[in-house]
């Protein structure tokens, strides 16, 4: 119970180590290790390499139909999205071949139509859809390979009102 600590002042007094460090205690200067640049270096050139995949595959180009018809030519296997209105009754389901072909045309010119083919499940809602859209490739036959199909329905909001009859209560 009697001992106290030492007082700062007898560390002062004390006579400090004048020699070289024993060299188990001795700290070791820490440089830049090769394996770690090389690991550092690797992760960056991976990071570049998917972030320059990532922006040559998802680049496509907004087209309309009459736009795809007429430069059908040029777009061989470039990777396209095309905006179009649903043409009523052309839709084909394959069940069995699990394939959807219908067709699209422009707002401005029904006359102008462009056969899709869909390989995947057919949607719900497509029986109700006002316009797709559509991304992927032209074929050379002129149909229109579809990757990516996007419906747009009309909205259950903007149907038409109702009309109510309102009696004043006396």
């Amino acid at each position: 119970m009697g001992a106290t600590a030492p007082k700062i002042s007898e560390f002062r007094d004390e006579e400090w180590w004048d020699g070289p460090i024993p060299a188990h205690l001795a700290r070791k200067r820490s440089g830049l290790k090769p394996q770690f640049l090389v690991a550092g270096l690797l992760l960056v050139g991976v990071i570049v390499s998917l972030m320059v995949y990532g922006l040559t595959t998802a680049k496509a180009f907004w087209l309309t139909v009459d736009e795809v018809q007429q430069r059908s030519s040029e777009l061989g296997s470039q990777r396209i999205r095309v905006n179009g209105l649903v043409v009523e009754d052309s839709e084909d389901w394959n069940p069995t071949e699990v394939t959807l072909r219908f067709r699209i045309h422009d707002e401005e010119n029904p006359n102008k139509q462009l056969e899709v083919s869909f390989y995947g499940p057919r949607p719900d809602n497509f029986q109700r859809a006002a316009s797709a859209i559509v991304e992927g490739e032209l074929l050379p036959d002129g149909v229109f390979q579809a990757e990516v199909l996007l419906l747009k329905c009309p909205s259950r909001y903007e149907e038409a009102p109702e009309e109510i009859l309102l009696k004043a209560v006396r």
